[in-house]
Order: structure tokens, then sequence, then C-alpha cells
């Protein structure tokens, strides 16, 4: 297995599913954006984008994906919950939720307010999908009133799904504008070592992404 990673982004899901597992992978650690400063990485992934990862003929592009790949792959693991469990339908929809809702709006915001030049930089785009984020946090913010994890009454891939997002907020400077549940749940899951290890992970030439 191989999986190629920038410090501090998506594929940071895969690199922490990776290390709660205690699996084998080899880590290729790029400057960011690769498209740009690698530019021979476009070779391995024309999107450009990461994380890529490589399980023998199996390639992809997507981190939850990949995470939902690996627990299933080692189904024996407390990370994931099985079809016949109860909360399988809500343990599926949190890891759909956490990019198609959760993620998507930061990016605009990341990259209208911080990644484009000064000229096509939108304050207007940064401001409404900021807002658009925080108000996308109202179903996880009414589950974390009564639950400690999203799922299964334990700590699962979705988690790591859905914490990234919030993680990625915290990136962009709006972490304070979290409910109290909802930033204790970002800040307790932080401090899992195996969070800590994949966040070592950094490229020596490259700055934060953020």
């Amino acid at each position: 297995m191989k999986l190629w990673h920038c410090k501090d982004t998506r594929s940071l899901r895969p690199l922490w599913t990776l290390e709660e597992l205690g699996l084998d992978c080899e880590i290729e650690v790029l400057p960011f954006p690769p498209r740009f400063l690698q530019k021979e990485y476009l070779d391995t992934n024309p999107l450009g984008t990461v994380p890529y990862f490589q399980d023998g003929k199996a390639t992809m592009t997507e981190s939850t994906g990949i995470c939902h790949y690996l627990v299933e792959k080692h189904p024996d693991t407390s990370l994931r919950i099985a079809p016949d469990h109860p909360d399988y339908g809500s343990y599926i929809n949190w890891l759909f939720h956490s990019d198609a809702t959760l993620t998507f709006p930061q990016t605009l915001v990341l990259r209208y307010g911080r990644f484009e030049s000064a000229e096509r930089r939108n304050p207007q785009v940064v401001e409404d999908y900021r807002r658009w984020y925080l108000a996308r946090l109202q179903r996880l913010n009414h589950h974390l009133l009564d639950n400690e994890f999203l799922c299964g009454g334990r700590f699962t891939v979705a988690d790591i799904a859905v914490h990234y997002a919030l993680f990625l907020g915290e990136l962009a400077g709006y972490a304070n504008e979290y409910e109290e549940q909802t930033f204790e749940y970002l800040q307790r899951l932080k401090k899992r070592p195996a969070f800590e290890r994949a966040r070592a992970y950094s490229h020596p030439a490259q700055p934060q992404p953020f």
C-alpha cells in the first residue's frame, strides 16, 4: 500500500486511519499544492490532488472512500460499523456528510480567501460559504449534545471523516464559532495518539498549506 499525502489536507483522513489500524503503508509526503510544486506527481495522479492511494491494482482519490475501504479490508477493527448494526445507516451517512456537506463549502472559503491571487480573491464568496459551512453543522451540533461519538457508541472512521472537516475549519480560523460541544469534540479527538502521529508527517521544504 502507498499513500500520497500533504500535511493537513484531506489526506490526513486516510493517514489517521492507517495509524489507528497500525498498518504498514508507504507514505510519500508532497509539497502543497503538488500539481504545481511537484509536477511529476501528475504522472501518478492526473488530477494532481491528494490523497492518492494505491493498494495493488486499486487506486483511489477520495479521502473518506479510502477510510471506508481500509476498514472494510480489515473488518475486525472497532473503527468499522457492520451492515447488520442498527447504526449502519447513520455511519454511512456521516461518512458522506463529512465531505459533501462539511468540507465542500470550506474549499471555496480557502480558495477565494487564501489560495487565489490577490486580484481573484472574493470576500463575498468567502463570507457566504463560511456561513454555509457553519449552518451545516447543525445536525452535528445536535447529535453531540448527547453523544460522545457519531455512531455505535465508539470511535469509528466516521469520526475521523467528520473530525477532519472541523479541524479544517479550525485551521481556517473559525473554530471559535463552533458550539461548545462541537469544539470540545474537536479538541478531544485531536489528543488521540494516532492523530498526533498522522499530523507529524510533513514535507521538509514546505510551509503549512493553511
